[in-house]
């Protein structure tokens, strides 16, 4: 009984002594003051670490490269026209709802806080009005995904969030 709580004791006096040994091989570093031109001194034995990244694809696609474009660049804002029809769907957003002569039109602000007034079957720049109602605005956008079997979807801008009303 006693060798065993000897083995324990050396043992846990093993571990401890590993474990501050790493603490204090952390510890002597050096490392220069923040305004010193020196460069740090690594301690020995440890090399020293390169920040050089390479990815090597191997016949794969970039994972960063977009799947609709496809390698062709996207249409940059400076090629769009200017106004509504240089909008997309994403970019406007709708604040209002107006009744004129029994129809509904909409008012979207634009990211520049332009505002428009559109009716169904004005044309934005990846999409037309659908419909106005008296709480949304639905837009037939057009889908340019090669892989996809839709060509159009339906997105739907209300004038409330749902966040709004909770």
């Amino acid at each position: 009984m006693l060798v065993a709580i000897t083995r324990r004791g050396i043992i846990l006096a093993f571990q401890i002594g590993v474990v501050l040994g790493m603490h204090a091989a952390a510890a002597a570093q050096v490392v220069p003051p923040p305004n010193s031109t020196e460069p740090a001194i690594a301690p020995p034995g440890v090399a020293e670490q390169t920040t050089l990244y390479s990815y090597d694809s191997g016949g794969r696609r970039d994972p960063f490269v977009s799947l609709l474009a496809r390698g062709v660049e996207l249409p940059s804002v400076s090629e769009r026209p200017d106004g509504l029809p240089g909008l997309s769907v994403n970019e406007v957003a709708l604040r209002g709802v107006v009744m004129s002569n029994g129809a509904y039109l909409a008012v979207l602000e634009a990211p520049d806080n332009k505002t428009y007034i559109v009716r169904p079957d004005d044309q934005l720049f990846d999409a037309s009005i659908k419909e106005i109602t008296a709480e949304s605005v639905v837009f037939l956008q057009e889908v340019s995904d090669p892989l996809s079997l839709v060509t159009e979807r339906e997105v739907s801008k209300g004038l409330r969030d749902a966040e709004e009303g909770r």
